[in-house]
């Protein structure tokens, strides 16, 4: 735990950022995997971390469950709207990898036309920007509500 921290990237690296939840996320948003026995083919991931790596995410907000009626007694992992924002983190991670780890194994397309898909940062005044013209200042704070 990031104690002390008072860090949003420290706090969803403390929920997302270990290597086998990115994976599980990976699949789930790519190949659109549901089921534990997807997750653990793909991954070869011992049982008791993926089912605690599961349940996490479940727990945080990032999957939800749902009952299989084709196996009653089993359960899929469905991405919830917070789960599905996490698609451009992926993206980002690895085309940051295909850049200085080497190339992987895929791009990512628009699904209607075929083209790849940029992912950059923009200004909200719709102005493209250098990423060393990117700084951080601290957010003003807010007014506390009344009770």
């Amino acid at each position: 735990m990031y104690e002390g921290e008072d860090c949003a990237a420290a706090r969803a690296l403390e929920l997302v950022g270990e290597r086998w939840t990115l994976l599980i996320l990976r699949d789930a948003l790519f190949r659109h995997y549901t089921r534990y026995s997807q997750f653990h083919s793909s991954l070869a991931i011992a049982p008791n971390i993926l089912a605690k790596r599961l349940n996490t995410l479940v727990e945080a907000g990032v999957f939800r469950t749902r009952a299989l009626q084709a196996r009653p007694g089993h359960q899929e992992y469905v991405l919830t709207e917070m789960g599905e924002t996490l698609k451009p983190v992926i993206i980002a991670l690895t085309r940051w990898g295909d850049q200085w780890t080497g190339p992987g194994p895929v791009e990512f397309v628009h699904q209607r036309c075929g083209t790849e898909v940029e992912h950059e940062i923009r200004c909200s005044c719709d102005e493209d920007i250098d990423l060393a013209d990117v700084q951080v200042r601290l957010r003003s704070p807010q007014p506390a509500e009344s009770a």
